[in-house]
């Protein structure tokens, strides 16, 4: 695999989208995994998960911004995600449902465009995104209405926190934020990356590291042999996941003429880096 050409423009492009990724992980009602299908490096990601020292070494101008991008996202900027959306919930989540439902005419695109020539059954059908789409819906619709757990937090707990964050990456549409929100667990895992706990940090890197190293080769096999399958599998998963983190509540014309606003500037956000990563396909 020869690595293209990339501009200090678009290496800033791949450090901002990295950003995002890293703080769309603690968002609750956002899937990291989401993120990196919408800004077009799931399957690199999944590659580089994979097989790491050959992917990396391969397009390491990508991965590094990137990685650096999503360790700011994710330790950095915890606080202020957490500030963000206890001062403004409806203005946080319009403006990341703007950021993905600005990636589903490419998505959407790349579903038809990965159809094999001659192939019937599946690999045409439509049926998974409309399977993705019910039963993903219907399970996030599941966890919103679950109640709060009362669990005492300890490193076994943040094993389990890692565990979950490694499946939303891997799994687009899987929010990890939701499911620990509603366990009881968000609160301190949060406060804890902000902090730069230890107690916290060593027990959640190994659970996402045990996870995605288990998994990742499958998930990268299934791409390889049945992307167009995959493709509209996730392409459910986001469109799902959109629904369920739209504001539906507001306070007043000023709630909706921000979450509009925010809506607007996420979905400009999303089509600008669309059309960055096209050109550096094409250069």
């Amino acid at each position: 695999m020869s690595e293209k050409k990339t501009t200090p423009l678009q290496m800033a492009v791949f450090f901002l989208q990295g950003v995002l990724i890293g703080t769309g992980a603690i968002l609750p009602g956002i899937s990291g995994g989401v993120l990196c299908v919408a800004f077009g490096v799931y399957e690199p990601v999944m590659a580089f998960l994979s097989r790491p020292v050959k992917t990396f070494r391969a397009q390491w101008r990508m991965f590094v911004p990137i990685l650096l991008g999503g360790a700011a996202g994710f330790v950095l900027l915890a606080k202020v995600v957490e500030w963000f959306l206890s001062a403004s919930p409806v203005a946080a989540m319009a403006l990341f449902a703007g950021l993905i439902c600005g990636t589903v005419p490419a998505l959407f695109r790349a579903s038809i465009d990965s159809e094999t020539p001659g192939k019937q059954g599946l690999q045409k059908s439509w049926a998974p995104f409309v399977l993705a789409l019910a039963g993903s819906y219907a399970l996030f619709s599941a966890l919103e209405t679950g109640m709060e757990g009362s669990l005492e937090p300890n490193a076994a707990w943040f094993l389990f926190c890692g565990v979950i964050w490694g499946l939303s990456m891997i799994v687009p549409g899987l929010s990890s934020s939701s499911i620990l929100l509603f366990m009881g667990l968000y609160e301190p895992m949060t406060r804890g990356i902000g902090n730069l706990d230890l107690a916290v940090l060593l027990p959640l890197g190994a659970g996402f590291l045990a996870t995605v190293l288990a998994l990742a080769r499958l998930v990268n096999y299934v791409l390889e042999k049945y992307y167009p399958v995959f493709s509209r599998l996730i392409l459910g998963f986001v469109l799902s996941s959109v629904v369920m983190i739209l504001p539906v509540s507001f306070g007043g014309a000023g709630d909706v003429a921000v979450a509009a606003g925010c809506f607007a500037a996420g979905f400009a956000a999303a089509m600008a880096m669309d059309r960055a990563k096209a050109k550096n396909a094409v250069e």
